[in-house]
């Protein structure tokens, strides 16, 4: 990426104004640009190239409503032509246009054979913090972002394994796992529940970065690589884009980078159990019992409700070490998805300065985040008369503060926040282009970056 972004000094001067200042910013211009964007009929919005006497380009503009918008510069790289151009534009607004700069290069091309061969353009910044801290956020969000695009044929529990092993060698962090059988040897009987009627061996991927002196915080990624819904089997158009599945651990590998990259001074531990929840003559079946970890016994009312029981058990090893915080992203509910839409992720937390203070970050960053009630009158809901608790209602309403009302069963002592998040651009939008999407984690960055300084 530093190649499309650079702390270089030259280029054809790209000046970014915001549309309520371009009438004073066009006065201020000289004759001959005046009357060549007036000619052009350039409106005020959007990209304008005004060239020199020798008819080659003197300097891009490009207006936009909201420079401060991180996705406000998101499509500008593909419109403008090849060459580098020297970024001219207010310093509070640099950031977010060096992130959408980067962000808006991304593409997904692994499986495409005939690869375009244009060259994009560059932008220089005379500001190398900008542009390290932009490379590092696009990094990570490239990085969630190619998890989730590739096929569940080649993302599966072994697969992410792999990306974990990867990203812990990058960074001198370490990675144990569990798998198969012993699963339930090492009591982790949900998850082998889930996973064990796949090819592809259920798994617990354990990765550990940082001092242990300092304050720990265990992120915990829902890993279902892949979901036909299990014996309770999803119709065709609810298993399309069930590739996504794995969305949550896409999310805490990006935000596990984002910190590592940046050195923050946590105890980080990173837990993400990786199945995929298939069909064979060993799946788990509806009205079926399960003892979780923590002891607590599950009756299976729908074996496509088979994230929450995933998650239960990580969530209820990371509290064994008494972390400071516990952060799980899953891609939990499609009830969420009804309540906010596909691009505003929605959260839970125990803690309401905790909830608080990340709602204000993803403000900061154009990665905002919306929190949700963890009701809990709804909590009756999982009652069951021969267990412990079902895995899910009976009735489907309020089905996403419900999911959250189960996990929470499994983290009773320590502040834990929980994201029920897309993972998928369902349309194009400037610097977001349709397939995998990071949602919450440039926010939570920025929460644990004030937090533990």
């Amino acid at each position: 990426m530093n190649n499309l972004l650079n702390a270089e000094n030259t280029g054809t001067p790209l000046i970014i104004i915001e549309k309520n200042t371009y009438p004073t910013w066009l006065v201020s211009q000289d004759k001959q640009a005046q009357t060549w964007l007036s000619n052009t009929q350039f409106s005020g919005n959007g990209l304008a190239l005004i060239p020199n006497s020798q008819g080659e380009i003197n300097q891009a503009v490009f207006v936009v409503a909201d420079a401060s918008d991180f996705f406000a510069c998101g499509d500008l790289i593909k419109q403008l032509p090849q060459g580098q151009y020297l970024l001219n534009a207010d310093a509070k607004h640099v950031e977010a246009i060096s992130f959408g700069w980067l962000v808006g290069a991304y593409q997904y091309d692994r499986y495409i054979s005939n690869k375009s061969d244009k060259v994009l353009a560059s932008l220089a910044i005379n500001n190398a913090d900008a542009v390290e801290s932009a490379i590092k956020f696009a990094q990570a969000t490239a990085l969630t972002r190619d998890l989730i695009n590739t096929p569940a044929a080649d993302m599966m529990p072994e697969d992410i394994a792999k990306a974990s092993l990867a990203l812990a060698e990058q960074f001198n962090g370490e990675v144990k796992q569990i798998i198969g059988d012993e699963l339930l040897v090492h009591n982790y009987p949900t998850i082998h529940a889930v996973g064990r009627a796949s090819v592809h061996t259920p798994r617990l991927v354990d990765i550990t970065w940082g001092d242990s002196k300092n304050p720990q915080v265990t992120l915990v990624g829902k890993g279902v690589c892949f979901d036909s819904g299990g014996l309770d089997m999803k119709p065709a158009a609810g298993m399309r884009n069930m590739k996504k599945d794995m969305g949550g651990a896409a999310h805490v590998l990006g935000l596990a980078q984002l910190i590592m990259a940046h050195n923050l001074p946590i105890n980080l531990r990173v837990l993400i159990p990786a199945v995929e929840n298939a069909v064979s003559s060993n799946a788990l079946r509806p009205g079926d019992v399960v003892t979780t970890r923590k002891g607590l016994t599950v009756e299976i009312h729908n074996t496509d409700a088979e994230g929450r029981l995933v998650l239960c058990d990580a969530l209820a090893e990371a509290e064994n070490d008494e972390p400071e915080l516990i952060i799980d992203f899953a891609t939990l509910t499609g009830a969420m998805r009804v309540a906010l839409g596909t691009e505003l992720p929605g959260f839970f937390s125990n803690n309401d300065q905790v909830a608080t203070d990340i709602t204000t970050a993803g403000l900061r960053n154009s990665d905002p985040v919306w929190r949700m009630p963890l009701h809990k009158p709804y909590d009756n809901l999982f009652d069951s008369t021969i267990a412990d608790m079902t895995n899910c209602p009976t009735q489907p309403f309020g089905a996403a503060i419900s999911a959250a009302l189960y996990l929470q069963r499994f983290v009773e002592k320590t502040d834990w926040v929980h994201f029920d998040v897309m993972a998928f651009n369902v349309r194009h939008l400037s610097g977001r282009p349709l397939g995998g999407e990071a949602f919450g984690i440039r926010a939570v960055f920025d929460y644990l970056a004030a937090r533990f300084k």
